[in-house]
């Protein structure tokens, strides 16, 4: 981010930067807290968080829950998963693992990537790229998706699985295989390139 102040709040979106050492580290803007039963996101025209909806089921998010600023799902993220007609045409999600309690959204935090689970919505990719909290010691050696405990990402999967879920629809979700940090990687910059076509010189 510009080592100066800003003279206003920046969009969330639009106004910060992805991260200080990109792909592998980045910057997280975080919409959901973990087991809020209201989904948030934000809203793109104002960068405020609005109201999405109520969470539909009881699966409730494990972990603080975000976008990447400066990103975007479209040609080049969809290509990287076949079988999808492209992006979602949102911002690149992700969620970041910690030992302590974030309890409030509307913050940005710093990242490391280790991973990523492959989503198709509505048969658009919806990829959520996994990272842990740069400066948690308790991750201090996770640095690859293989070194989650797998009951964390049991729950993760669960959760996404789940957090569009109505009862009497069909659920419009469906997950892949976990992907480990390389891929991860790949994605971040195809969203950053989307972003960079659809918004060019912002």
């Amino acid at each position: 981010m510009n080592p100066e102040h800003f003279p206003w709040r920046p969009h969330p979106w639009h106004g910060l930067d992805a991260g200080p050492d990109i792909p592998r580290r980045i910057h997280a803007f975080i919409e959901i807290t973990p087991f809020d039963g209201v989904k948030y996101e934000i809203d793109k025209r104002s960068g405020y968080l609005k109201v999405d909806r109520p969470q539909g089921s009881s699966s409730l998010p494990p972990m603080p829950y975000g976008f990447v600023p400066r990103t975007y799902c479209d040609t080049r993220v969809g290509a990287l998963m076949p079988g999808t007609a492209g992006g979602d045409r949102d911002p690149l999600d992700v969620c970041v693992l910690t030992d302590r309690a974030i309890s409030r959204p509307d913050l940005i935090l710093e990242a490391r990537v280790i991973g990523g689970i492959p989503m198709r919505d509505a048969g658009l990719a919806d990829d959520k790229i996994v990272a842990v909290l740069a400066s948690d010691e308790l991750y201090a050696d996770v640095h690859d998706i293989g070194d989650v405990p797998e009951v964390l990402l049991r729950r993760l999967v669960h959760y996404l699985q789940y957090y569009k879920a109505r009862p009497g629809r069909e659920n419009p979700v469906s997950l892949g295989e976990a992907y480990g940090r390389t891929h991860a990687e790949r994605v971040i910059l195809a969203a950053i390139e989307d972003y960079d076509a659809e918004f060019p010189r912002r």
